[in-house]
């Protein structure tokens, strides 16, 4: 099936009004898919205070990392299939609600438990923003459109991987650590209303498919019986592990292990996210180029794979910030090529059920993640060799998915030709 040409404009009579132009709809839908980024990065450099003001261990405050990955991970598994049957809008706003209210909670937790039920509701209500930008995506664009128009999402999206540790750590020269989930209500609140007033629904009553439990989970097993579908998600999943891996890990490695102050590694992690905008831009241009979603996706894959076995080297090596640094902006960069075109490939033979199918990708990136985040301290904050190992183990594991699911199914898809 060729993809759709031209704006999502002409669709709108259909689907009611307020469905905005492309550039407007990029800009919204990157905000709200920032909510991942946001949420998880910018009290990054606030990590090793809050351990001390709570009085808690390293490995049990990063468990507020793990519930807020776990939370976006089940989020989308949830808030996808509602959205297919109700419609994105109304689904949409009513997580971006709740996800204020989390966050208002969060900055006055009194223990860490209190905070690691609350994270893990604040990434639940945030996750509604992710997943249904996705789906919203797949309702106006299919094919190499959808690739390039996920790839735009990512360019507005690595705006936030950049800027919040940044203003996380502004914020906690003016404020501690509570203070940062007070902005995060904020940004919520801020988001509320633009969604209210710009984001019209773009899924007609026709096409809406019914909702329930049985419904849902035969959804699901027509989904997981498409290898193609399965290996996107597998695979996009494990290189996802392989970034929250770093983002769990790379506090306490920069910081503790190489000497880096919460500026300077406030300012490292921005770079690395600036990695990130220049893969989707990277992504963008070779999608006009006529490269498929798939062979793009092989190469963002690879690229993790690479930069995983030349961070482990590093460490092992004793090479220092000179390796390190290198191998992680590799790593992380090829994020930018992988969601853009793992989203359109794994989509563009589910428009009935895109929602569902966007949960259940959405599910294995982040609950991958979550399984991965507290690995990377299991010997302790004095080594970087646990993150290492992780990450590299993860690069080559989504690789060989890549290789034994992706590559030889892709060809025969239509959508993505």
């Amino acid at each position: 099936m060729a993809a759709r040409p031209g704006p999502p404009a002409p669709a709108a009579s259909r689907r009611g009004p307020a469905v905005p132009s492309r550039p407007v709809l990029v800009v919204v839908l990157g905000a709200l898919s920032a909510f991942g980024p946001l949420s998880i990065d910018m009290y990054l450099p606030a990590l090793p205070q809050m351990a001390d003001d709570l009085g808690a261990p390293a490995s049990l405050v990063q468990l507020t990392l793990t519930a807020c990955l776990l939370g976006l991970a089940a989020g989308q598994l949830l808030g996808g299939p509602i959205s297919d049957a109700r419609g994105r809008r109304a689904p949409l706003i009513a997580g971006l609600c709740l996800y204020v209210v989390a966050s208002a909670l969060c900055a006055l937790a009194p223990s860490v438990g209190v905070l690691v039920v609350l994270r893990f509701v604040q990434g639940l209500a945030g996750a509604f923003g992710i997943v249904i930008g996705r789906a919203i995506v797949r309702d106006v664009a299919e094919g190499r459109e959808a690739a390039a128009l996920f790839a735009a999402l990512i360019l507005v999206n690595g705006v936030a991987p950049i800027a919040a540790p940044v203003l996380g750590a502004a914020v906690l020269h003016v404020t501690d650590w509570r203070g940062v989930f007070a902005v995060l209500a904020v940004i919520g609140a801020v988001l509320v209303v633009v969604a209210t007033l710009l984001l019209g629904e773009t899924l007609p009553r026709e096409e809406r498919r019914p909702g329930g439990l049985p419904s849902t989970l035969r959804t699901f097993r027509a989904l997981l019986a498409d290898p193609r579908f399965v290996g996107c998600v597998v695979s996009s999943g494990l290189a996802f592990a392989a970034m929250f891996a770093y983002i769990s890990g790379s506090p306490f490695v920069l910081q503790e292990v190489y000497g880096a102050s919460p500026t300077v590694f406030s300012l490292l992690f921005a770079f690395n996210g600036l990695g990130i905008i220049l893969g989707g831009r990277l992504s963008a241009h070779l999608s006009r180029r006529d490269h498929e979603p798939a062979e793009l996706l092989g190469a963002g894959l690879l690229g993790v794979a690479g930069g995983g076995g030349a961070l482990l080297v590093s460490v092992l090596a004793g090479l220092g910030l000179a390796g390190v640094l290198p191998s992680l902006f590799l790593t992380v960069s090829c994020i930018g090529i992988i969601v853009p075109n793992a989203a359109a490939l794994a989509l563009s033979g589910h428009p009935s059920t895109a929602g569902a199918a966007s949960g259940l990708l959405g599910l294995a990136q982040f609950a991958f993640g979550a399984a991965a985040a507290p690995l990377v301290g299991v010997a302790g904050e004095g080594t970087a060799v646990p993150m290492a190992v992780v990450i590299a183990a993860l690069g080559a594991g989504a690789w060989v998915t890549f290789a034994a699911l992706v590559g030889r199914h892709a060809p025969a898809s239509p959508a993505a030709r």
